[in-house]
Formats: C-alpha cells, sequence, structure tokens
C-alpha cells in the first residue's frame, strides 16, 4: 500500500473559544481525487487550511509526502500545492488576466516579467474555466459564477501537484459545475494532480471522487471509496436524516435520497 498524500496526526486546532478538533488523525490517499463532506461548522474548511500550512494547529502535525507542511518555505509549499479557499479576497479592480497571473508566482523571479511559459500556463487554464475573451474584464464587472472561474483559473496556473479546493461549486451553475469537476478528474487521472476539496453535494462527491471523508463535529464519522463511505448509516451520523442510497444507473455510484 502506497504511504498517503497527506498524513494528519494527533492534530488539535482552536478557533476562539471553540476546539474544532481534538487529537484528530487521518490519512489522505496519495491518487485520485478526495472529497470531504459533512455539514456546516464540521471542521471542513479548517481541516483544509491546515493541509495548505495556512493554518497552524495547536499540537499535531500535517504530513505532505511526509513533510511537516507547516515546515516548508513558502515558496516551496506554492510550488507543490495550490490553494483555493471558500471566500478569496475581495480585488474588485483587478483584471482577469492579473488575477490568473498571480497564480505563477511560486514560479517567477521577483520584478521579472512573465514568460512564455508562465503565458502557455495562463491560457491553459482560463481555456480549461471558460474565460475565453474575459481576459481585461475587471471582476467588480462579472458575475459571481465568473469570478469563481478566475479564481480557479489562477489555481490552475499555479501548475502544482497537488490542489486544495475549499466548495469549489459555489456559484458555478450546472454546466460549469460538471465542466470542472470533469476537469478536476482528468487532471486526477491523466496527470497525476492530486485534488482534495470540499463538496455539500452528495451526489455529485460520490459520482466524481475517488476517496470520501466524511466529518461531523471535529471527528471521522465515514471514510473510504464512494460506496462504502455514502450509506444510509452515514448519512444519518454526518446531517441526522434518513435517506435511502442506491447506485446510480448510469455510473453506478451512490446517490442519495433523503426521506425527510
Amino acid at each position: 500500500m502506497s504511504e498517503p498524500l497527506f498524513r494528519v496526526q494527533n492534530l488539535k486546532v482552536r478557533l476562539g473559544r471553540q476546539m474544532i478538533y481534538d487529537g484528530f488523525n487521518a490519512d489522505l490517499p496519495a491518487r485520485g481525487v478526495t472529497g470531504i463532506i459533512g455539514p456546516n461548522g464540521c471542521g471542513k474548511s479548517t481541516l483544509l487550511r491546515c493541509l495548505a500550512g495556512v493554518l497552524s494547529p495547536l499540537s499535531g502535525e500535517v504530513l505532505l509526502a511526509g513533510q511537516t507542511v507547516n515546515a516548508l518555505p513558502p515558496q516551496e509549499r506554492a510550488r507543490r500545492l495550490a490553494f483555493l479557499p471558500q471566500e478569496p479576497a475581495s480585488l474588485p479592480d483587478m483584471t482577469v488576466e492579473g488575477l490568473v497571473a498571480k497564480g505563477r508566482t511560486p514560479w517567477r523571479r521577483a520584478f521579472m516579467p512573465l514568460s512564455a511559459g508562465d503565458r502557455a500556463a495562463m491560457a491553459r487554464a482560463m481555456e480549461a474555466t471558460d474565460l475565453a475573451g474575459l481576459e481585461q474584464r475587471r471582476l467588480a464587472d462579472l458575475s459571481g459564477g465568473q469570478r469563481q472561474r478566475v479564481w480557479l483559473a489562477m489555481a490552475l496556473a499555479q501548475e502544482t501537484p497537488v490542489i486544495l479546493l475549499d466548495e469549489p461549486t459555489s456559484y458555478l451553475d450546472l454546466p460549469h459545475q460538471l465542466r470542472l469537476l470533469h476537469l478536476l478528474r482528468g487532471l486526477a487521472q491523466d496527470h497525476g494532480r492530486q485534488v482534495v476539496m470540499v463538496l455539500h453535494d452528495l451526489t455529485l462527491a460520490a459520482r466524481f471522487c475517488d476517496h470520501i471523508l466524511g466529518l461531523n463535529a471535529g471527528r471521522m464519522v465515514c471514510e473510504g471509496p464512494p460506496e462504502q463511505a455514502v450509506t444510509p448509516a452515514s448519512v444519518a451520523a454526518l446531517y441526522g436524516l434518513r435517506a435511502e442510497v442506491r447506485p446510480d444507473p448510469v455510473f453506478g455510484r451512490p446517490v442519495v435520497y433523503p426521506l425527510e
């Protein structure tokens, strides 16, 4: 069995007066797409921030391929993983192209212009996120869904082996949700990239993820392939809902049917 991509060991995290994690342990696989699911406030985003190294735990550690994430120099960490938070900073006057260019920062020398390789990476990211023709538009002039796609393009332009995404389908209409999730699966399957993302839609998580972690109140409720992790018992433990779970007739992945 291969070593995990991330190993979370005895993690203890407090936000304000609330203890989010107290001795939490988890292994995230080294291949494919991992989805993190669970109710609001259960610690999904906090865990992702710890994986990204932007939040330091009180104790315990997060290992990325055997190295402590928080101990990595910032530039090296930015070359190894891209992180898109749930609510990125507001930069209304920046253009689409200008923001996507920020994704190339870890690979550029200070004060040097964009190289041909940088521009090629940006073009690939903007094409993948359907931003053609919007390069010179200001973020303030875009819809919420368009802005989300610009931030996604910035993360993709970083071209890191690991991509961490917090609710990447927020604000996206259904066609763009599916396009993004197919893109992420393709990056994992065809290009060896590792993707970890927080998702709220259980059906989409089950369809597009290879491995699922289910969290509630800072503890692991379920984990494993979708067929093992998404069950009536886990839905009840995660959300307090009675539900039937049946295989999708087209893809064979679990679909959740809430009963109340």
